[in-house]
């Protein structure tokens, strides 16, 4: 029988194919927590995660957090602080068991004490005192009063709170002057300043003091990891003396342990506004030259030291201090960097010890911005890595090439120089299947198609193929594939994404990688377009759209019901979109030779008061025009708001997208249509050299040249000549002529963020109404909760979700009463802000109208930038709004009433008749 009810237990719990409700489930995983067997209560604990993901609100929570605290018992109130922080029952259980005899009770009090401190201001204003006095007490054990400093780091509500805590922090480092006492002090001295924002330099001073003075290592390394916590939170507050007193430090320090944990602290110091508050000009001072200061001096000497740590962050500290510094002459200092950053990377790149891969990757990000920041040094760093890739291991190659082609996007110049030596590398590697091999393949052919900038010469073609063929997998190959795509290498990720059609397994994956192929076909059928012939590219065009609508459809059938592939179907649509408006205006400029304006359009102009009428019918075609392309980049603007878990470069190039739109209709306003009130102030030049990638590069080029095309025009000629349609189609060709580029988010998700809806009342049935009168309001709760994937926050977060309800009146029922206007429809919006990702509000909604209403809540989100995102979801509930009893009684008594004088009325005019 036991044997039975476990049974029915994991497979109930368990979420088997019987699905529960949530009290059900709940149930039963209560029942497997008052087992007697323990193996049936460990298993009932570790589902309770599962139900929280399928059921994830408050009540449920709340009951199964009260379940499992009866079977933990300690420490549950404190794990619960986030949840009730402002339950003032819990705050004196808390003050409570402090006193408390029993070490056990004491230590979960401790516990809860630190949580509640951290999210209740009244329970850290409360309980700061009996802290105090506790910590202070001669009774309180050593071990408990070192529980209990750390509570302290709390205290930041307000600023008079904050100063209490650090007088008695203050007090404890010079009464307790034991190892672990000054530790505990120390670090909770430092929490407490980085959360107030208080004394901040003062802590800085205290812990410099300690760093010099203090003989205890344990103590110096405190400080030092304090140290490092305040100059990444808070670098600017760090004054000249302390990077000085920090830099004399270091110098006279002989151990390379407590040399490193300095150094990097002022690695992490020279990349923020402090190391130039370091170099600018004292008042009434002459300011110091950077090659005479002790910084450099300790960053030169440590170049070359035996350490690789320390040879990293002194190379660093010259490389921003090269890159920051831009208006002094620091000829020897940039020198300085590259020597040291060169035999850093002889040094790691030879080595695969994860030690020495840490190293590099500091070692090439300093390549990168040293590259960027003094462009002029980018060549003998990309010469040396060249070289040096040769020599490397597999795992140091991989990084330099990513190295590569981070330096290469920046200064496409240098692609061209390093792409003879990229492809004979490419020859002789790969002799194996090995992981690293394989990730190899892809960084390099990375590189190469970033040197490339434009189409691959077949000699490229035939390396990359006939070395992917002999050692490569699948998976190598369609991330090969996928690189080609984002560069704009069509034709090579035409020919992948064909190899691999045979090599998958499911029907979706098919469907994906065949209209991969057939998008990657469809744009390059656009390589061909050239400038002044027109016909040839409305036949260009056409191409492109026929393997697009294809493709349309194979990604169609690839999307399932878990993954929609929404954002895909809906860019690729307005590709198919704007290809067609492309393809629309190319006829309407050709129409002006086909179709010339009659004769009689100078009369019809006059008659109209409307001039641009004697050009006949392609002022109004190019007036659709305009419109369209406004309508895409609206279209393109939803996009951008629907895609809140894309990366930045997905969002920058849905924007140049929109861009484009809005180009062409304004080219057509100012050249056609209102070429008189045309403002270019707006649209003014936008310089390219601020470009992220090769794509966004060429599009401003394409962008500044056709404005000053539109721009020299402008009220030059009259509208509408040959000259204004041969720059509208010269501007269409030339932004076809860049490769588009599909980026990360199209193939790749990194962040996920959704929202759950649950409203209240809510029918069984989906399909059936909710029953409400007429002369009452309906109380509609709105919860929700805020999901994640395993990124959570990758790119943005959310501030607070915005919750807009509606009403529509589906169908009437009853007789047409007059009714207010503000009684017939509902359209409220809320803000809220989520608590550990839940939220929840209320509307009252009135339904004065008799019959079916739908009622739709959607959702949006709005993010740390005060940006607004349509994330979704759109939820619906229908209402039936029935008459109240009364008014039902009050009209059916007039209709009694009314009846029997209808009728002798009746009587009396057949009587007449």
């Amino acid at each position: 029988m036991a044997s039975n009810s476990t049974k029915s237990f994991l497979a109930d719990a368990g979420y088997g194919e019987q699905e529960l409700d949530a009290n059900s489930a709940l149930m039963e995983l209560d029942k497997g927590l008052r087992s007697g067997k323990l193996g049936e209560q460990c298993e009932a604990v570790v589902r309770f995660p599962r139900l929280f993901q399928k059921y994830p609100f408050p009540i449920l929570i709340n009951s199964a957090f009260l379940k499992l605290a009866d079977v933990f018992r300690v420490g549950m109130l404190g794990s619960l602080a986030s949840i009730i922080p402002e339950r003032k029952n819990a705050h004196h259980s808390i003050r409570q068991s402090l006193d408390s005899h029993d070490n056990v009770e004491v230590e979960a009090a401790v516990f809860a004490a630190a949580n509640f401190s951290a999210q209740s201001k009244d329970f850290a204003v409360g309980i700061c005192n009996k802290i105090s006095e506790m910590i202070q007490g001669l009774a309180t054990p050593v071990d408990l009063k070192l529980k209990l400093i750390p509570i302290l780091q709390h205290m930041h509500h307000d600023a008079i709170l904050a100063s209490s805590a650090r007088e008695l922090l203050q007090q404890l480092v010079t009464s307790y002057p034991s190892n672990k006492m000054v530790i505990v002090s120390l670090h909770t001295f430092t929490l407490l300043a980085a959360s107030s924002l208080v004394d901040t330099p003062k802590q800085i001073q205290l812990l410099l003091q300690y760093l010099k003075n203090d003989p205890r290592k344990a103590v110096k390394r405190l400080a030092i990891q304090d140290l490092k916590l305040l100059a990444s939170k808070t670098p600017h507050t760090w004054s000249r003396e302390n990077i000085q007193a920090l830099c004399e430090c270091a110098l006279q320090t002989p151990y390379d342990s407590l040399k490193l944990g300095m150094l990097s602290v002022l690695s992490t110091l020279s990349g923020t506004i402090a190391v130039k508050h370091y170099f600018s000009i004292a008042s009434g001072n002459v300011g110091s030259s950077p090659r005479s200061s002790d910084l450099v001096k300790l960053a030169q000497e440590c170049c070359y030291h035996n350490n690789r740590g320390i040879a990293a962050h002194g190379v660093r500290v010259l490389t921003n201090i090269t890159v920051s510094c831009q208006e002094k002459d620091l000829l020897a200092l940039e020198q300085d960097a590259v020597f040291g950053l060169e035999s850093l990377l002889v040094l790691c790149s030879e080595d695969d010890s994860p030690g020495a891969q840490a190293t590099l990757k500091i070692a090439l990000n300093c390549m990168v911005k040293l590259a960027k920041g003094r462009p002029h040094l980018s060549q003998s760093v990309v010469e040396t890595l060249l070289t040096q890739l040769h020599s490397a291991q597999d795992a140091a190659r991989i990084l330099m090439c990513h190295c590569l082609a981070a330096i290469a996007m920046q200064l496409p110049v240098l692609g061209d120089g390093m792409l003879g030596d990229l492809m004979e590398l490419y020859k002789v590697i790969g002799r194996s299947a090995t992981d690293k091999q394989q990730e190899l393949l892809v960084s390099l052919a990375t590189v190469i198609f970033v040197a490339s900038q434009k189409a691959l010469s077949p000699e490229v073609k035939a390396v990359i193929k006939q070395q992917l063929e002999s050692v490569s997998n699948g998976w190598t190959v369609y991330r090969i594939a996928r690189q080609a795509s984002r560069m704009g290498n069509h034709d090579m990720a035409r020919e992948l994404y064909q190899s691999l059609l045979t090599q998958v397994a499911s029907e979706h994956f098919y469907f994906w990688l065949n209209s991969l192929k057939e998008f990657s076909h469809a744009e390059q059928c656009l390589t061909g377009l050239q400038e002044e012939n027109y016909s040839s590219a409305l036949s260009c065009i056409a191409e492109s759209l026929k393997f697009y609508h294809k493709g349309i459809a194979s990604l169609t059938a690839a999307s399932t019901p878990l993954n929609p592939l929404s954002f895909q179907c809906e860019f690729v649509k307005l590709r198919i979109d704007l290809l067609q408006a492309f393809s629309q205006l190319i006829c309407t400029c050709s129409s002006l030779k086909t179709s010339p304006p009659p004769a009689i359009a100078t009369t019809i102009a006059m008659t109209l008061g409307n001039d641009l009428q004697r050009c006949g019918r392609i002022s109004n075609q190019m007036k659709l025009s305009m419109e369209e392309f406004r309508s895409l980049a609206s279209r393109y603007g939803d996009l951008y708001q629907a895609s809140f878990d894309a990366d930045s470069a997905t969002l920058r190039n849905v924007e140049l997208q929109q861009q484009s739109c809005l180009l062409i209709s304004h080219a057509i306003e100012a050249l056609i249509l209102d070429p008189e009130s045309a403002s270019f102030q707006e649209y003014g030049s936008t310089g390219a050299a601020h470009a992220d990638s090769e794509y966004e590069r060429r599009m401003m080029s394409v962008y500044n040249h056709v404005l000053e095309e539109v721009e020299s025009l402008n009220r030059k000629y009259t509208p509408v000549s040959y000259m204004h349609t041969a720059c509208l189609c010269n501007a269409i060709i030339s932004l076809l002529k860049v490769p588009l580029s599909f980026q990360r988010y199209f193939f790749q998700k990194l962040q996920s963020t959704s929202i759950k809806l649950a409203l209240s009342p809510s029918p069984r049935n989906p399909a059936e109404p909710i029953a409400v009168q007429n002369n009452q309001q309906l109380a509609l709760k709105v919860e929700g909760v805020v999901q994640h994937g395993s990124k959570p926050g990758l790119f943005r977060k959310i501030q607070s979700v915005c919750l807009n309800v509606s009403s529509t009146l589906q169908s009437k029922s009853g007789q047409d009463y007059k009714i207010p206007i503000d009684n017939m429809t509902n359209e409220m919006e809320q803000r809220v802000e989520p608590h550990n990702d839940y939220f929840s509000t209320q509307f009252l909604l009135n339904f004065a109208i008799l019959g079916t209403h739908n009622i739709t809540v959607e959702s949006s989100v709005k993010d740390a930038n005060g940006i607004v995102w349509k994330t979704g979801p759109r939820t619906t509930i229908f209402v039936k709004s029935l008459e109240d009893p009364y008014s039902q009684q009050i009209r059916l008594q007039q209709q009694q009433v009314q009846q029997p004088l209808q009728q002798q009325q009746q009587r009396n005019a057949y009587t007449r008749f």
